[in-house]
């Protein structure tokens, strides 16, 4: 019996809509990452093919290309080669990092011994090109960097370690920020030949950590533009190895903090080296309404050009990390009753270094994800072409080196985040009036990524074309497609891939051209739980869509739900429940389903307006970390503090387009 079968629920008819609680097999794919395919050449015999017609065509699988297996990593790991891991005490590599990724056992830079629950099936170490490994030379005392006052005194408060090395740290991102750090260190007859023997190191490491097929190690590093602290950071994946990647030195904010400068050099890398790179914007919620305003860099209004380089270097973004959630904002989203949790408390509250002014509401359309994209469906109208044009993936920005962002094992984002009984309290950055608890950072998030296999080529494939999701840091597997003529039975088929694959497009893709008979798009969306997490609330999806007269309007739509909830007269469905004991950081899954899946169409549907879908899935409560701390350290933390939350996971939208 399958997974399915066990759990199946009975069907139900939503708000008119067809709904369907049934989640097939071909969700979760086929085969283990470690599996291989052995055949004739490797001196086994091979069958002789059948001349059979109905034999050659009994098996379901066979001659399958699309992909059947989700992969779950982060794209956002720094180690202690960032200028700014290394002076808040991180002391581990990028050794360390895939050790720790791939599941073994290794001892934080505060002695703590660490393993994850479940090893990750890729990772990207995305250390910082501003001055990647520098700071490490400046606390050994190279004499290069001695006499300068600046970083002599930086040495100083390295050497004191923890709340004086934290300052240090932050000192250099407001250095960064306002472009005065000390001239030696940005000297590239100084430190240029220190930085790229870091680079060749770093690229030896990810060779040699690199399993295809078990675990793949993506080239990467971080491009650190942040200009008056206003977060514009991108993170460059390389879909090659040492032996490309090595051929040039990063690009960094250092050489320009202009996007259109990196876009410049990642095209001048693939056709110097014939290899592949993209680039994923982070935290569009610490940007001050910069991410996606209507002008570039510069000051001068969009073009064409300029939308049509955006999307092709920059096809993702990352919708959650530590610093917060990317996806939406209550003033932006009113009507959307989750649109004010999971990590958007204590990052309002302005850019990245607290520095210029403070956030308002007016900068929240071009920040927030969902506003990007319905900037995009503007800038689209008037140009042709759409520059934000982008799916979802998570990441981490941990820079401890260590992944560790379960609720129940996590490790902060920063060495002086690491347990221990009073880091909730820790204070991360002032400003404004406002202060940056730690326990205001997020356990989060992971990229999920629906790849043909779990290597470097396939996973950047599948990055490349948005067939991913980002995640809150549960491990739900979830399908998302779009098509004209999906069908109530299409959510119950036991190979649900093979059909939302032939009937239309995965997430990340653009709807077919509308049939003259189709009213309206249908959609294909099933999600199965985390194996040893929590159930599932809710699967909902979000609209975006531009009207005749170019406003832009949302509209969340909840598809298919557990349990027998009705909504209220106003549309809203009740609460799922709640199960969790804050005082022993509990929950049960008695509440909630093992698996949803649903054919929805869109009832509002009007064929002269361009759309983006996305779908949403909510876990039901479970603890935070908070909780965790609070049970393992005896705390009795403040009513502000929360102590449980809704897991989730967003997947990459896909378009309506007129014609």
């Amino acid at each position: 019996m399958g997974l399915s079968d066990r759990f199946r629920l009975p069907g139900k008819a939503v708000a008119g809509l067809v709904v369907m609680l049934a989640l097939p097999a071909a969700l979760a794919g086929s085969a283990s990452p470690s599996a291989r395919v052995v055949d004739a050449d490797e001196g086994v015999e091979a069958p002789t093919p059948t001349t059979d017609p109905a034999s050659r065509t009994y098996s379901p699988h066979a001659g399958r290309q699309y992909p059947t297996r989700v992969y779950f990593g982060d794209t956002h790991l720094h180690t202690s080669n960032s200028g700014d891991a290394f002076m808040a005490g991180d002391r581990l590599g990028p050794e360390q990092a895939y050790r720790f990724a791939r599941g073994e056992e290794v001892v934080s830079s505060t002695g703590v011994p660490a393993r994850l629950a479940r090893p990750l099936d890729f990772l990207v170490v995305a250390d910082h090109a501003e001055g990647l490994g520098l700071m490490t030379e400046v606390a050994a005392g190279n004499p290069a960097f001695r006499g300068e006052p600046t970083l002599d005194r930086w040495a100083r408060m390295m050497s004191a370690g923890m709340a004086e090395a934290a300052k240090a740290a932050n000192e250099v991102v407001v250095a960064q920020s306002n472009n005065t750090l000390p001239a030696v260190i940005k000297d590239p007859k100084v430190v240029g030949p220190v930085m790229r023997s870091v680079w060749t190191q770093s690229t030896a490491l990810a060779e040699k950590y690199n399993e295809p097929g078990r675990f793949t190690a993506l080239i990467g590093y971080e491009w650190t533009s942040v200009p008056g602290g206003n977060n514009l950071h991108r993170n460059v994946i390389f879909r090659d190895g040492k032996a490309r990647a090595d051929q040039v030195f990063p690009f960094s904010s250092w050489n320009s903090e202009d996007p259109e400068k990196l876009w410049d050099w990642m095209e001048a890398y693939e056709q110097r080296t014939g290899g592949r790179l993209l680039a994923i914007p982070h935290n569009g919620n610490l940007s001050n309404g910069r991410m996606f305003e209507p002008v570039s860099f510069s000051g001068a209004a969009l073009t064409a050009d300029y939308a049509r380089r955006r999307a092709r270097w920059e096809p993702l973004q990352e919708i959650i990390q530590t610093k917060g959630n990317s996806e939406t904002h209550p003033t932006l989203s009113p009507n959307d009753e989750f649109a004010g949790d999971m990590g958007i408390a204590g990052w309002e509250y302005g850019n990245l270094s607290l520095q210029g002014s403070p956030e308002t509401p007016e900068m929240r359309p071009t920040m927030y994800l969902r506003g990007g994209l319905l900037q995009g469906l503007q800038q689209e109208r008037r140009l042709g072409v759409n520059p934000f044009r982008f799916g979802f993936v998570g990441g981490s920005d941990i820079h401890n080196s260590l992944v560790a962002f379960e609720e129940d094992n996590f490790f902060g984002k920063h060495v002086n985040q690491e347990p221990r009984p009073d880091r909730w309290q820790h204070i991360s950055k002032e400003g404004f009036g406002k202060t940056r608890y730690t326990w205001h950072y997020e356990a989060a998030g992971y990229a999920a990524v629906w790849a043909k296999a779990n290597t470097r080529e396939a996973l950047w494939d599948a990055l490349k074309r948005r067939e991913t999701y980002g995640t809150s840091g549960t491990r739900m597997t979830v399908r998302f497609f779009g098509g004209w003529n999906y069908a109530a039975p299409d959510a119950r088929v036991r190979q649900l891939a093979e059909v939302g694959y032939r009937k239309g497009v995965p997430m990340g893709g653009d709807l077919a051209r509308r049939p003259a008979d189709a009213a309206a798009p249908t959609f294909l969306v099933a999600a199965l739980k985390d194996p040893i997490g929590a159930n599932l609330d809710r699967i909902q999806i979000v609209k975006g869509w531009i009207d005749a007269e170019g406003r832009t309007h949302e509209k969340v739509f909840d598809v298919v739900w557990a349990g027998d909830r009705r909504p209220d007269a106003a549309g809203r469905l009740p609460a799922v429940g709640d199960t969790v004991d804050t005082t022993s950081a509990s929950w049960t899954n008695s509440i909630g389903a093992s698996e949803l899946a649903a054919v929805w169409q869109d009832p509002q549907f009007n064929p002269g307006q361009q759309a983006f879908y996305y779908a949403r899935v909510i876990e039901i409560p479970t603890p935070r970390w908070t909780a965790y701390d609070a049970l393992r350290f005896g705390l009795k933390l403040p009513p502000e503090v929360p102590l449980k939350q809704q897991e989730r996971a967003w997947t990459s939208p896909i378009w309506y387009r007129q014609g």
